[in-house]
């Protein structure tokens, strides 16, 4: 008689196969298998995403405190958090991240009947080289070239590195060194110890009780938000700078409609803001599924439009530092060399056929110096319009000016004047040698064809009545030669001259070379509420030889101040009701299963094709979990509990099909935890530690959290199963024991790879040939360092199933 429920592998799972599978073939169920095990990754991610914003919920948590204030009799409340960021990163934090590799683990040898199995500690020492080796090496390469990323924490950075190394040297020691082959009780517990060790260590250096501090004190570190009597105009620090740029928008680019220039100023704020690893997993999670997006998605012609304004934004900053070079020494009274351009913009005529930048060096003089000049495309392009320039400048000892010359190609053909600029920078970072303010140069080449066109720099206008005066640009544009006039008038519409504004009439004379003035018009103040409050001012009889542009009238609107402010305040608060949209936690189940059930988290305009997929492969999930309670309610301490639940059963049901899986292709536990688990559980962290590298000016949201991450998995991971199995076996009278040859193997060649990756780090932060950061630098050395990291990642797993498999013999 066939026995329906004895065949191939069917013996592997805790819970699996749920039917039997005797009649299927054995290609259709390692195809099933395969995808189930993926799609199940899906799911955990999902539930995990739950989880973190659980956890982001607790360690939010605030609470006021009582501060005596000597300037007023009363005291001030101010608003601190409870929990400490170091301690919320290496407790919850990580734990979060690092959830599933620990349950499946614990599952595993509870299921096994309190021995010891290949799959959890295999996928622990697995995802501990995946995270380490391959992420950091994609962190690196995924800095923009020229830019570099360096860990900020770094005390707290080198406890973990070292409580990691710690923890996998541990490993090696209880398994092959005390007592081979057994972990007993007072092991365990010691590993599982080390865990509650790491967070009040990491705490104490963060507090500045092991090193050096700063000199800020704790309640400068601590204190969030402060409260105290304010008057109503006052608000706070990020309402100023919400309506701020709302102002630039409505001013600027007036093209705009309400809801574009709020969504641009809602992806700006939460791009540019700080946050951490748990922000960008999720983020990474729900852009994996086609879920509800913590940045913002616009269409094509608003970003062009958005990469523009941060363009043009990253410029001013560097022109309006220029501004206030002589308050700011950066010379450090002379122990360092400044390196600037002369001016910070230059204008050259077309049939010059060179420009000249000057460079200028100041402070320490008795030293060499070498500045690399180069030029960068504006409205000019290199090539057509001008030849690119790219060299180094050496100052000799006590040299202090350098001149550079930019060739500009001269033709008989028409053209707007166009801008491109020239950049410093220092070839290799030198302690003695700084890059001053005038860091950018903007070139202007003048068509000196004709004697040019006058046209207004934008058709309409739009000035506040409070205003004393209406600045009214003319250009010249298409040729600067010789000395030009154009005459300008005013005409009444809604506003009238001498009522509401100071018209009239007059000439403008543009010497040579001259490409811009100003009308300058006087505003008179009103309390007359008009909406259609304007007046037309137009160009007219220009001088012999030039002509008037395509813009020869302008519409000069007066909005009184509460109209002009009651549309900057209905960006600034949809600005803010869409930040508000896009936290991490939601309010109600309601939200969840909307959220869960609708496409983007319910933004169907904005969603893709590939985002429809996603989310049809990952509906079943979402809506699963939508029944976890919210992070509203209980203070997520209920998310924080179902979840985790939840992601126990997801990893027993994981731990089945990986060890099906792998019994049917044929594949050791060990290879496959190390190789398809491993990367299973570790997919999500790739993709948010790739985003947080980028956006992040340091390396601590991309990085710093892996050694913190790895430690908690040897600590709790391995920790509080041996823990469990040991005292089982202790009340028994019998010994835990660990087959530790293939574990320690695995163990040890980690740790040979994982020296060398901190090395290499550390290298990376030392040498200027690297960019003295960790992530980023030179295009070579970025590159060569993340192949390197790579290939050692390559050569653990290979090394390691080669070992599993017993061709290599290695006696330990």
């Amino acid at each position: 008689m066939v026995d329906l429920y004895n065949y191939t592998c069917s013996y592997e799972g805790l819970f699996l196969p749920a039917m039997s599978e005797y009649t299927w073939s054995e290609g259709l169920r390692i195809f099933l298998y395969l995808i189930a095990m993926f799609w199940c990754f899906v799911g955990t991610s999902i539930v995990a995403d739950s989880f973190m914003c659980g956890i982001e919920k607790i360690t939010s948590k605030t609470k006021l405190i009582r501060i005596p204030n000597a300037e007023k009799k009363e005291d001030r409340m101010v608003e601190v958090k409870v929990w400490n960021d170091t301690v919320a990163n290496l407790s919850l934090m990580a734990f979060g991240t690092s959830a599933p590799e620990i349950l499946l683990s614990v599952i595993e040898i509870v299921g096994n009947g309190f021995e010891a199995g290949e799959l959890g500690p295999g996928t622990i020492v697995g995802s501990a080289a995946f995270n380490l080796l391959v992420i950091t090496g994609i962190c690196i390469i995924s800095i923009p070239d020229g830019e570099i990323r360096k860990v900020k924490s770094v005390p707290v950075y080198v406890t973990c590195v070292c409580f990691s190394m710690f923890a996998y040297l541990w490993m090696v020691v209880v398994l092959q060194l005390i007592t081979p082959g057994v972990v007993d009780s007072w092991e365990s517990v010691i590993t599982f110890c080390m865990f509650p060790v790491l967070i009040v260590t990491a705490f104490s250096v963060d507090k500045g009780c092991w090193c050096k501090k700063n000199n800020k004190t704790s309640s400068e570190l601590e204190i969030g938000i402060e409260f105290s009597k304010i008057d109503a105009d006052d608000e706070s620090e990020a309402t100023v700078d919400i309506i701020h740029m709302a102002k630039d928008l409505s001013r600027n680019h007036k093209e705009l409609t309400e809801d574009e220039a709020t969504l641009l100023l809602t992806k700006q704020l939460q791009e540019h803001q700080h946050h951490n690893a748990g922000w960008y997993r999720v983020h990474a999670v729900r852009g994996l599924t086609g879920g509800h997006r913590l940045l913002p998605k616009i269409n094509h012609t608003l970003r062009e439009l958005y990469e523009k304004i941060n363009r043009q934004k990253e410029i001013e900053h560097h022109m309006n530092e220029n501004t206030d070079v002589s308050t700011v020494d950066l010379s450090e009274s002379g122990t360092r060399a400044v390196v600037e351009f002369t001016a910070s913009s230059v204008a050259v005529l077309e049939n010059e056929g060179k420009v000249r930048v000057g460079i200028r060096r100041y402070g320490k003089v008795d030293i060499p110096v070498t500045v690399t000049v180069e030029t960068i495309d504006g409205t000019a392009e290199a090539g057509s319009d001008y030849k690119p320039l790219k060299e180094d400048i050496k100052f000799a000892i006590n040299e202090r000016l350098r001149e550079v010359y930019i060739e500009i190609i001269d033709d008989d053909e028409w053209e707007p004047d166009e801008i491109f600029f020239v950049k410093l920078s220092l070839l290799h970072e030198h302690k003695d040698v700084v890059i001053g303010k005038m860091a950018i140069n903007q070139i202007t080449i003048i068509n000196d064809d004709e004697p040019g066109k006058f046209e207004f720099s934008k058709p309409s206008y739009i000035i506040r009545e409070s205003n004393e005066c209406a600045q009214i640009f003319v250009n010249r544009v298409n040729g600067a030669d010789g000395t030009v006039t154009v005459r300008w008038r005013t005409k009444d519409l809604t506003a009238l001259h001498n009522k509401d504004y100071v018209g009239g009439d007059g000439t403008l004379t543009f010497e040579h070379g001259e490409t811009s003035k100003s009308i300058n018009l006087k505003i008179l103040e009103t309390n007359v509420l008009e909406r259609d409050h304007s007046f037309q001012i137009e160009i007219f009889s220009p001088s012999t030889g030039a002509a008037i542009g395509k813009i020869s009238k302008a519409i000069v609107t007066l909005v009184n101040d509460t109209e002009f402010d009651g549309l900057v305040s209905r960006i600034a608060n949809q600005t803010k009701k869409n930040l508000d949209g896009l936290r991490l936690d939601t309010t109600s189940w309601r939200e969840q299963f909307n959220e869960a059930m609708n496409v983007n988290g319910g933004d169907i305009e904005n969603a893709t094709f590939i985002d429809y997929v996603l989310h049809f492969i990952s509906f079943f999930w979402k809506v699963l979990f939508a029944f976890i309670p919210p992070p509203s309610v209980a203070g997520g301490y209920l998310t924080f509990v179902g979840s985790l639940v939840l992601i126990g059963l997801m990893t027993a049901l994981i731990s089945d099909l990986a060890s099906i899986f792998g019994c049917l292709i044929g594949l050791k536990k060990t290879v496959v935890a190390i190789t398809f688990v491993a990367l299973g559980t570790s997919m999500p962290d790739t993709f948010a530690s790739k985003v947080a590298a980028v956006n992040e000016k340091t390396a601590d949201s991309s990085i710093g959290n892996i050694n913190g991450s790895n430690a908690v998995n040897v600590f709790l991971g391995l920790g509080l199963p041996w823990l469990i199995a040991s005292i089982y076996w202790e009340a028994k009278g019998e010994k835990f024991k660990v087959s530790a040859d293939t574990l320690v193997f695995s163990v040890i060649l980690y740790t040979s790879c994982a020296i060398l990756a901190v090395l290499l780090l550390f290298v990376r932060r030392k040498f200027a040939a690297f960019g003295n950061g960790e992530l980023g630098g030179p295009k070579g050395f970025k590159y060569a360092s993340g192949l390197l990291l790579v290939t050692l990642w390559f050569f653990y797993v290979i090394m390691s199933s080669l070992q599993a498999y017993k061709i290599i013999e290695v006696k330990i």
